[in-house]
């Protein structure tokens, strides 16, 4: 379980990106994050593992303490994997060494300089395997197409041996037979393991098919937070017609 309590973003230079949030996210759970451009949903996600640090409010991990705490914070991070719109993959290394940078928090900066274990190599090809990818474990990624590179950044997500996933518009820039066969990959193996996931998107449409719960977020604020069979078309209206712009203070 995830709990943030109050939590609020304000940047530097005074833009308010999250007011007063307070969620729960529990492992099992395929939650999307809907709203525009602005609305907060990367600050969100960034803030469940700490990329970005919240101004104030807490992040709650259950089993582990303060994650101001160096440590903590490292073991949190080992057990929440992170997918990127833009993939953030080697382009000339293969697959498979993508896959196993998802193995490097296992082990000490010193270690990780000398090929890793041969269970740990076990566990990447077992990853590559559940995204359909197998035949590709030596095949540079540069060589891959984009559904096939976002598939190797949910395999490398997934031999971190996640509790949960979070996914920054991993559709994007995809289309739409490409973002069918990565969201139900995706969702497939979060119910197969139990891992909870936290995925935003902006295609209602997806939202809609793959979410078990629905967050839509405007100007750094909740307006709706429900199964979607329980969205209305005035409340994702207002979600989208809301001023997605932060505050500044």
């Amino acid at each position: 379980m995830i709990f943030l309590d109050n939590l609020s973003v304000t940047y530097k230079d005074g833009t308010v990106a999250l007011e007063n949030i307070s969620l729960k996210f529990v492992s099992g759970e395929f939650t999307v994050l809907l709203g525009a451009s602005g609305a907060g949903k990367s600050t969100l996600l960034r803030c469940l593992n700490f990329l970005t640090i919240p101004t104030s409010g807490q992040v709650i991990v259950e089993g582990l303490d303060d994650l101001n705490n160096p440590k903590t914070l490292r073991k949190h991070r080992q057990k929440t994997g992170m997918i990127f719109q833009q993939h953030q993959l080697l382009p000339r290394q293969t697959a498979l060494k993508n896959i196993l940078i998802g193995r490097l928090s296992y082990h000490s900066t010193l270690r990780s300089f000398f090929p890793l274990p041969k269970i740990d190599h076990i566990i990447a090809l077992d990853c590559l395997d559940r995204v359909g990818l197998l035949n590709k474990a030596l095949t540079p990624v540069k060589q891959l197409s984009g559904g096939q590179q976002q598939r190797i950044g949910i395999a490398r997500a997934l031999a971190q041996k996640p509790t949960f996933l979070l996914a920054d518009e991993p559709v994007a820039s995809l289309d739409p037979g490409s973002s069918h066969k990565i969201l139900t990959n995706l969702k497939k193996i979060c119910q197969e393991d139990g891992i909870g996931a936290v995925v935003s998107l902006h295609q209602i449409d997806l939202a809609l098919e793959y979410g078990d719960r629905i967050i839509g977020l405007a100007g750094g604020n909740i307006l709706f937070d429900s199964h979607p069979s329980k969205i209305k078309s005035q409340q994702l209206e207002k979600i989208y017609q809301t001023s997605s712009l932060m505050k500044t203070v």
